[in-house]
């Protein structure tokens, strides 16, 4: 695989003294430096270390011998490396380190392999080597692990370059080369899953493709490539498992539990001290473990490290996970990391466990823009089950409910009851936890929504996250009632608590719903304001995505057209539309009474197909939820309108005349022409030439057929 941004980077790099190319096993360091070296004008020395080369007297006569290609070197020099006295050892390592920078041609010096020179004597020669290549020359060094080397007064100079995973790690086009050379009838996004999973790491790609090459489409898909396939389990055992003692492999089994690791919770999860040793180590070693930030104190695993040592431990200690995964959950849930802990509490089959915490983040989680979260873990539980756990039943039935979930949010609130009843300790706050669910669903009417709201409010303690819920229905049932300026100032209320309570996703809705109450009464500069609130909390909290954004992407719509911006406006209305498909009769109230303040933009729009389409869905809606107060009238207003300006648009667009819109009721009559004349005072020949253009405008050829054609208009109300 060519590299060829790297080696042009290498080869441009002039004043560059000393390379490091550091990476684990498998990242191309030797392919990279064998590309560097044959694109290179200058004279490359190559040496391939091997433990030999940590005697010094070896590691210096390879290095002079190499440079042998760069220049002439003294015999005598070669000699004295074969057996010199102790005497004369630091004289003999000083002549050949002058030799090394003092060759009459600039010259490139690969020492691949370096981390296999660990004693202290050869290591202090490859200091003094490095720090004595001459201007113009450059050593370059691969290795798996950094060397230690004095390079502060080369990396101060800024002669010293560095080159390490991320730049080693294959892009999408590189690796989509590679695995399409061993796979052509691989898709694009199949590649794309097998590059994600693979982390640009060049050998799990390459072993990749083989595993796909070698299997059938039925048995190995691309997603299914881990720490299972043999070529990867065989590469990764003999390159980076094979040479650690037991105590170690122990450590990276257990700890691979974690999809993040810190020294004090490694210590915790495996009851012993140690740890932060044991990672620093493991990370100098360059096992795959990846800093998660620039000299932080946590890790990660590679990924496919990771599902090998995971595979391992269900191997060699299956009966320790859920212990292990265990202790992890209660580390994190002592300092209040409840979404790692229901990761591990989940993994460790403790349901009672996973069902508290749901309970404890539920709000903030959901009130966040990471609903989807919650609604993936509720969906490992089934209503008959969430019975069994009332307080997460009734969570459950909230959050499907603003995700137009209704069949859901219906079972899991009956849930919710039934289990209520049995567990009586927790009876009372449950009680008021349904209410407030109930009303939300508002599936008898708005009398009782409001009175399931009030019996709410009556006793939820300010500081409780249900409370903005509650005032939010229950302005929201004034809003049925008529009642405007009691639900402005609940709505009020709702949005100045849930905004104090993190609430954001009930704060975005009550300040919406605001806005089109002061809209409505003739106060649009409020209701300006209102809308770019509502909008400025969905975009700080991550709300786009919510189907409850499009209350506040109507309010915007409707501040737009206030100020003439068409487009804009057309733009926000169309937005809503993802949304607007997940506002169902789960939360009725809101799914009604948006879909009629858009219908109402697009009147004035004057998009009466939209608006027509939107009648529709609220017919639907109001057919499984008929009491909805005062929005069963506004949807019948909202009918008449659109019928009023279809029959304005058709006159327009026909071009009637007042004296043709005044003889078409009569048409339909039994009249002949000579009675409609003397009904009208005019000519029965003024009569049957306005029929005729009538019926020329209408596209038809007799009286029947426009009559037909006009049974769509409203003629009195037009002509009115």
């Amino acid at each position: 695989m060519p590299r060829s941004s790297l080696v042009n980077r290498l080869r441009h790099a002039a004043s560059t003294r000393a390379v490091t190319v550091v990476a684990p096993a498998g990242y191309g360091k030797t392919t990279l430096l064998a590309q560097w070296a044959a694109t290179e004008p200058r004279p490359v020395a190559w040496i391939s270390i091997d433990a030999r080369d940590n005697d010094p007297l070896v590691f210096l006569r390879h290095v002079v011998t190499a440079l042998g290609r760069v220049g002439p070197q003294d015999p005598q020099l070669i000699a004295s490396l074969d057996a010199p006295t102790k005497a004369a050892w630091h004289g003999v390592v000083e002549r050949c380190l002058a030799a090394t920078a003092s060759t009459d041609r600039p010259y490139l010096l690969v020492l691949d392999n370096a981390d296999l020179i660990h004693t202290q004597e050869a290591r202090r020669v490859l200091s003094a080597l490095v720090a004595r290549i001459p201007p113009g020359s450059t050593v370059a060094i691969g290795a798996r692990v950094r060397p230690k080397l004095r390079s502060a007064p080369l990396r101060a100079l800024g002669a010293l370059d560095d080159i390490g995973v991320d730049e080693l790690a294959l892009n999408s086009r590189e690796a989509h080369l590679l695995i399409q050379a061993t796979n052509p009838e691989l898709g694009a996004s199949e590649t794309a899953d097998l590059v994600k999973i693979c982390d640009g790491w060049p050998a799990a790609l390459y072993l990749a493709s083989l595993s796909l090459r070698d299997g059938t489409a039925a048995s190995l898909r691309p997603t299914q490539f881990g720490g299972s396939d043999r070529y990867l389990a065989d590469y990764l055992r003999a390159q980076c498992l094979a040479g650690l003692r037991p105590r170690e492999l122990r450590f990276l089994r257990r700890t691979a539990v974690l999809g993040a690791l810190s020294a004090p919770l490694c210590d915790a999860v495996l009851q012993e001290e140690g740890s932060e040793l044991e990672l620093e180590r493991i990370a100098r070693a360059n096992l795959f473990l990846v800093r998660l930030e620039r000299d932080g104190d946590w890790f990660r695993f590679h990924l496919l490290f990771r599902d090998l040592l995971l595979r391992e431990l269900a191997r060699e200690e299956p009966h320790l996970i859920p212990t292990l995964h265990r202790r992890a959950a209660d580390w994190y849930e002592a300092r209040g990391q409840l979404d790692a802990a229901l990761e591990h509490a989940d993994a460790a089959g403790d349901a009672d466990r996973v069902a508290s915490i749901i309970c404890a983040i539920a709000f903030p989680i959901s009130c966040r823009g990471r609903t989807k979260a919650v609604e993936q873990w509720l969906d490992r539980f089934d209503a008959a089950t969430a019975e069994r756990y009332p307080k997460l039943a009734v969570h459950g039935s909230r959050i499907f409910a603003l995700r137009g979930r209704t069949t859901d949010a219906e079972r899991w609130l009956d849930a919710a009851e039934r289990g209520a009843r049995r567990h009586r300790r927790d009876a009372p706050a449950l009680r008021l936890m349904t209410a407030v669910v109930r009303a939300s669903l508002c599936r008898t009417g708005a009398r009782q929504m409001a009175a399931d709201a009030d019996s709410a409010l009556l006793t939820l303690r300010r500081k409780s996250v249900w409370r903005p819920t509650a005032l939010l229905v229950r302005g929201s049932a004034a809003l049925l009632a008529g009642s405007d300026e009691e639900a402005d100032v609940v709505l009020r209320d709702a949005a100045r608590e849930a905004g104090a309570l993190g609430c954001n996703e009930t704060q975005m809705i009550a300040i919406s719903q605001r806005s089109f109450i002061a809209r409505r009464r003739g106060e649009p500069t409020l209701a300006d304001e209102l809308s770019a609130d509502a909008r400025a909390v969905s975009v700080e909290n991550d709300l786009e995505n919510y189907s409850t954004f499009a209350a506040a992407l109507t309010a915007s719509a409707q501040t737009a057209l206030r100020h003439g911006k068409w487009a804009e406006a057309r733009d926000l209305l169309r937005a809503t539309e993802p949304g607007r498909a997940f506002l169902t009769e789960a939360t009725p109230w809101l799914a009604v009474g948006v879909r009629l303040e858009i219908a109402r933009c697009y009147l004035t729009l004057r998009d009466l197909d939209a608006a027509r389409a939107l009648a529709a869905e609220i017919e639907l809606l109001l057919a499984l939820r008929p009491d909805l107060g005062v929005l069963g009238e506004r949807t019948r207003d909202l009918q008449r309108d659109i019928t009023t300006l279809t029959a304005v648009e058709e006159n327009a667009r026909l071009g009637l005349t007042p004296a043709e819109l005044r003889l078409i009721p009569l048409l339909a009559t039994h009249l002949s022409f000579g009675e409609i004349a003397e009904q009208l005072s005019i000519s029965r020949n003024t009569v049957k030439t306005q029929a005729i253009s009538i019926y020329r405008k209408f596209g038809v050829s007799g009286r029947s057929d426009a009559i037909a054609a006009a049974a769509r208009l409203d003629p009195t109300r037009a002509a009115a």
